[in-house]
Parts: structure tokens; C-alpha cells; sequence
């Protein structure tokens, strides 16, 4: 249902949109309940010449049933979406898988950092690669991210990989991802940070395994041709100084 209007491209979207589907169906069965009840009492018992209206005190065991039976069908309803939240939560949220790569993602006004391994695979080596607001990422590869944010309160939000995780100045926050499908997608602040927040987009591009090491190729070339770094210069990405 979800993915008609949303492409997924996570390796754990499919759950996410499974638990937004149940809880669809289940309150919309109920709204659709309650309403059908509604308005059948408002039709059934409109005023009408020569008809007495009637006190109802709802204390009859069939009265009481009216109204007992819903309200256990509807809790039932409620802990099974309960039980599928924790379920979801706990799989994603709770439990990380072994990871292929990991990447550092620092939020400011109004730009999105990324720092990640180089050719070697490894973070916080000589070859790490550093990009503002675009992100290349190679599929089916388990990635474990740590969000920063140098300044107010940012939210890390992927649409297409079903993903949100709100950016804490002072706190470094872990999370993961696979993606599974190659292509372009949106990232996109969502909370509010000031000013420039609408315009806080940047581009998240899935690739092959070719396709991503002769974009790794491309960024080392680009930096073994830059001149050398001026001493006292500024250095890679990283928390702001306190």
C-alpha cells in the first residue's frame, strides 16, 4: 500500500510498511464502525412528530453489552498493534546487524556532512572521503551510521528507506540501514531548525558495486590532485569544538 506512493529501498522497509498497513486497516475498520452506528442512532432517532423521546440509562445487561463487546474487540486490536510496534522497533531500532561499512553524519544549518572509508574500508584513515549534501552508498551493503549535530536539534530523514532518526547536539547517535535498490534518493531535514530548514535537502545515491568504486576512484584522484594541506588548516569533519 505504502510503497505504491512511497518507493522502498531499505532492506527493512517492507516492516516498517507492513505496521503502517495494519494500523490503517484496523482503525479504519473501526472509524468506518463507528460511524455506520452514528449515524444509523441519528437517523433512527431523530425527532418526529408524536414520538416521546426516551431516557436511556444504559444499566441493562443488553445495553452494557452494547457497549463492553466493542471496547474488548478494540483493546484485542490495540495490543496487537502494540506487539507489532515493539516487534518492528526492536528489529531496527534495538538490533544492529554485523556491518559491511559505517559513516559519520554531521547535521548543521542548513548542510548535511558525510565522512566515509575510502578504498581501504576503514573510517578515520588517511583516505576517508568527505561530501556536503550527497551521499553514495553501494547496495546491499549493511551500513552503520553515527549522527552529530554541530548545532540545534536536526532530524537524518530518508523517506525511501523508511528511516528518521532526530540529530542531538552533544550526543552521537548510531543507527543502520541496507539499502537495496540503486538509484537516487531524497534525504530531507524534518525538524524544525531555523530559517533555512526547507532548503536543508541533500541527494542519497545507491550504486553497484562497479558503479561505487569507480565513484571512490574518482574521489581519490580528484584529492591526490589538490595541493597539500596548509598546517593549522581545517580539518576533516567533526564535532564542533566545546
Amino acid at each position: 500500500m505504502i510503497e505504491n506512493l512511497i518507493e522502498n529501498a531499505s532492506s527493512y522497509g517492507g516492516k516498517v510498511d507492513w505496521l503502517f498497513t495494519l494500523i490503517t486497516i484496523l482503525v479504519g475498520f473501526w472509524f468506518v464502525v463507528a460511524e455506520v452506528v452514528l449515524f444509523y442512532f441519528i437517523f433512527k432517532f431523530r425527532a418526529r412528530d408524536g414520538v416521546k423521546a426516551a431516557y436511556i440509562a444504559g444499566e441493562t445487561k443488553q445495553e452494557k453489552r452494547f457497549i463492553s463487546i466493542p471496547h474488548t474487540l478494540i483493546l484485542i486490536c490495540d495490543v496487537a498493534l502494540i506487539a507489532g510496534a515493539i516487534n518492528v522497533w526492536v528489529e531496527i531500532k534495538q538490533t544492529l546487524p554485523d556491518p559491511d561499512a559505517k559513516i559519520r553524519v554531521f547535521a548543521q544549518q542548513w548542510a548535511w556532512t558525510f565522512q566515509q572509508p575510502g578504498p581501504d574500508g576503514k573510517l578515520d584513515t588517511e583516505d576517508d572521503i568527505t561530501t556536503v549534501d550527497e551521499l553514495h552508498l553501494k547496495k546491499d551493503t549493511v551500513y552503520h551510521f553515527e549522527l552529530q549535530s554541530r548545532d540545534a536539534l536536526h532530524s537524518f530523514s530518508i523517506p525511501a528507506f523508511r528511516l528518521k532518526q532526530d540529530a542531538v547536539p552533544g550526543r552521537a547517535i548510531t543507527g543502520w540501514f541496507e539499502p537495496v535498490k540503486t538509484g537516487t534518493f531524497d534525504l530531507q531535514c524534518a525538524e524544525m531548525c531555523g530559517i533555512g530548514h526547507g532548503l536543508m535537502v541533500a541527494q542519497i545515491r545507491v550504486e553497484t558495486e562497479e558503479e561505487h568504486n569507480a565513484w571512490m576512484a574518482a574521489e581519490k584522484a580528484k584529492a591526490a590532485a589538490l595541493p597539500p594541506a596548509i598546517p593549522g588548516g581545517p580539518a576533516l569533519p567533526g564535532p564542533a569544538p566545546n
